[in-house]
């Protein structure tokens, strides 16, 4: 794994001017993160917080007012920064009157590939996505889901290191949503690097490495998942084959028992669900909503 980031974001400013005169809005503020090569990161956020300008700016389709974005060492300004960069927008616009085959190619030929190559590499995509039987149909046949595939795809066409990913299960049933899922984990193991927005909890629970949230424009949590959902100050210990009597002594009997094995000891889990609206509703409003007051008490209820 190369030590260069592959996605770095440092002290990003994004303003905008507001309309009727009303002066500058402030879209995203003082925003820093990285991303290891052939990680997955994801990006959380409600509506309006900034995440999608984060990613513009990234991509270059938007110009920072202060701070940087590179994209393996390179200023996403320039040009030469996207070459390695594969980009799924969240609503992508495909030509229903193509197939999924002839949709590759000419992505395939936008990117300057052709004969040979062009055929082997729009076979390889297809098979990865799971559309070779579809490959002769015409995409206004295609369901959401299979759209979104096509689209994954055409983004990996000229085999980047990175992939950006905005809302890649948006409007797509529970089965395209996995088979999506499967995908990221495929190109993960691949050593791709992932960089998503995604309103779907669950699904980047499930498949980041690392997250971030954005609340207002301004990152208020970042960091590895596993730490980020830990309850710090709740500990929790696993004993396997463990009778009621040693659970009454747990840790330091746990230790001298024989034919007990301590699995896992550490800090229990919320949800990212949990984290993400506490990290956002409470902050607006300084106190819990009721329904995270009822999660709240399941959580206490659970121990």
């Amino acid at each position: 794994m190369s030590d260069t980031p592959a996605v770095q974001v440092k002290s990003l400013v994004k303003d905008f001017r507001g309309a009727f005169g009303r002066g500058m809005i402030r879209a995203v503020n003082d925003v820093s993160f990285e991303i290891a090569s052939g990680e997955v990161y994801g990006l959380i956020g409600p509506n309006g917080s900034g995440k999608s300008t984060t990613m513009k700016a990234l991509l270059g389709l938007v110009t920072p007012t202060a701070g940087i974005c590179s994209i393996f060492g390179r200023d996403s300004t320039k040009v030469d920064s996207r070459q390695e960069v594969g980009f799924l927008p969240e609503n992508p616009y495909f030509y229903k009157h193509l197939s999924g085959e002839e949709t590759i190619r000419f992505y395939g030929k936008l990117c300057g590939m052709k004969g040979a190559v062009l055929r082997e590499r729009t076979l390889e995509l297809l098979k990865l996505v799971g559309l070779e039987d579809a490959r002769k149909r015409r995409l206004g046949g295609y369901s959401k889901g299979m759209l979104q595939r096509i689209g994954l795809a055409q983004a990996l066409v000229q085999d980047p290191r990175l992939l950006i990913l905005d809302e890649p299960t948006a409007g797509v049933d529970p089965i395209g949503s996995r088979q999506i899922r499967d995908l990221i984990f495929k190109l993960k193991d691949r050593g791709f690097t992932v960089f998503l927005c995604s309103h779907l909890l669950e699904q980047v629970q499930e498949v980041c490495d690392r997250v971030g949230i954005i609340h207002k424009g301004s990152l208020v949590r970042e960091g590895r998942l596993d730490d980020l959902i830990a309850i710090e100050d709740q500990t929790e210990i696993v004993l396997r084959n463990a009778t009621p009597e040693l659970l009454k002594r747990i840790h330091a009997l746990a230790a001298n028992e024989e034919g007990v094995e301590l699995v896992r000891s550490g800090n229990p889990r919320t949800t990212l669900e949990r984290l993400f609206l506490r990290e956002t509703i409470q902050r607006d409003s300084g106190k819990l909503n009721p329904v995270q007051a009822i999660w709240e008490q399941r959580e206490g209820d659970s121990k």
